[in-house]
């Protein structure tokens, strides 16, 4: 369950792109709006400008004329207003009494007319239901025949000013988009840079042997230098802990081997008296469970030091011959019935694997007292061969054999059908976990004609050695 909540967690470089992106974009719709104020600021500048020199224009063709006031537009304020050719212009000429001389009648300007305001502005306003530009300008007249004050009110669509708005902030989102995703592309390689140092660091962590704990020396920023410090405890204290599991391992296997071993012997010199038939029977049921006891316990700190050994010891080149053989003749006792043959087997050409020689020793001496005990009745045999990829251990016995359905069972700890006969169900769980420690299988061989096979098959060394 742990391991699928901590895959669904993200990594921390997608932390950080993800608040990277999300700052860049604020910053970026931020941007934009700002380019979008400018440019119709400038827009309104540009066109503004336009629109008050055209005015001026028109306000400096006032001319006294007969007593009359009298105006004729220039053409020239017609073209500065061609030049925004998308948009339309209103234009009307108030004379000094109020009145119309030319123009739209109905064109009003946002001041009124007596304002003082002399001014030059420009404001917003609606004429013939759209949006427009309007400036007035205001002309002092001096004529003996025309006194006051003339206006001529200018109005302009905001096509073009709206077009050259959107124009800008065209170009300008375009920059702040590209330059958005140079600074993101740009943040991220900085980042995967960033945490290299982690990278580094669990790397060097993973390749570490399992029996290698020492303190981890990486040289990585400072911000990581608790967390290399958590590693370094976590690694002393787990130190601690292997080095008490071997003593506990040790001490155990003395201190109860020790009185076990005593018990035997006090029970078997018990045994050299005379005894009725009734004394005997309870004599021998407490020998039997006696050597069950021993066995069993032998099996589980056989089994203890296999598992612990599995994480701790490093693995190098040995002669599965040597070992094979040591096991053999560890596994078959000296009282062992005469009738039965027993042989051992092996190519010239000693095959090599890459091993702990404790365990594996320990996995084939299972599997040959679970065989003396369980299955042989007249014949055992030990053979060790090799083919291109792989070594094999076999020990075949002439006994019934285990049937195929019982296969994966006999592999489960605790689990036997010969308990009546003192079987632990822990031999070949030992001999599998050892077989899987050394990236191998334990696997049976359906009983024929001669008998039944249990094979230990491990990986051949890559530099395979031979005897000399």
């Amino acid at each position: 369950m742990l391991p699928e909540m901590r895959a669904t967690q993200p990594s921390l470089f997608a932390r950080l792109a993800r608040r990277i992106s999300l700052v860049l974009g604020v910053g970026a719709a931020l941007l934009v709006s700002a380019a979008w104020y400018y440019a119709d600021t400038a827009a309104d500048k540009a066109y503004d400008r336009l629109l008050v020199g055209a005015a001026l224009q028109m306000a400096e063709s006032l001319a006294v004329e007969d007593g009359k006031l009298s105006v004729r537009l220039p053409a020239s304020a017609f073209e500065l207003l061609g030049l925004a050719d998308r948009d339309r212009i209103f234009y009307r000429v108030i004379d000094t009494n109020g009145e119309t001389l030319t123009g739209y009648d109905d064109l009003e300007s946002p001041r009124a007319p007596e304002s003082n305001d002399d001014a030059m502005r420009v404001e917003e306003g609606t004429y013939k239901g759209e949006d427009v530009r309007i400036t007035r300008a205001t002309r002092v007249l001096a004529d003996p025949a025309v006194t006051g004050r003339a206006y001529v009110i200018v109005a302009q669509t905001n096509e073009a000013r709206s077009a050259l708005t959107r124009e800008l902030t065209l170009r300008a989102t375009i920059l702040v988009i590209v330059m958005s995703l140079l600074a993101f592309v740009g943040a991220m390689l900085a980042i995967r840079y960033a945490l290299k140092p982690v990278e580094h660091l669990g790397t060097e962590v993973r390749g570490r042997d399992p029996h290698d704990l020492t303190p981890v020396s990486v040289d990585v920023p400072r911000e990581l230098d608790p967390f290399v410090g958590s590693i370094n405890h976590f690694m002393g204290r787990l130190g601690e802990r292997v080095d008490l599991l071997q003593r506990f391992i040790a001490d155990a296997a003395h201190q109860i081997r020790t009185p076990l071993t005593a018990l035997n012997a006090q029970i078997d010199l018990l045994g050299s008296g005379k005894m009725s038939k009734a004394d005997r029977q309870h004599f021998d049921r407490v020998k039997e469970r006696t050597d069950e006891l021993s066995r069993l316990t032998n099996q589980l700190l056989s089994h203890a030091m296999v598992v612990h050994r599995a994480d701790s010891v490093q693995l190098e080149p040995i002669s599965l011959v040597d070992v094979a053989r040591r096991a053999w003749r560890a596994a078959v006792p000296i009282t062992v019935d005469p009738d039965i043959v027993v042989s051992f087997e092996a190519p010239e050409n000693r095959p090599f694997v890459l091993g702990d020689a404790v365990s594996l020793r320990e996995a084939i001496v299972n599997v040959i007292d679970n065989a003396l005990r369980h299955g042989t009745r007249n014949r055992l045999e030990v053979r060790v061969n090799a083919d291109q990829t792989h070594a094999f251990v076999e020990v075949e016995d002439d006994g019934p054999g285990i049937p195929p359905e019982g296969w994966e069972k006999a592999m489960q700890r605790f689990s036997t059908s010969k308990s009546h006969e003192g079987g632990s169900g822990l031999g070949f769980a030992i001999a599998q976990e050892v077989a899987k420690a050394h990236g191998g299988s334990l696997s049976f061989r359906p009983r024929n004609e001669r008998g039944f096979v249990v094979v230990l098959t491990l990986p051949l060394h890559q530099k395979e050695q031979t005897a000399d």
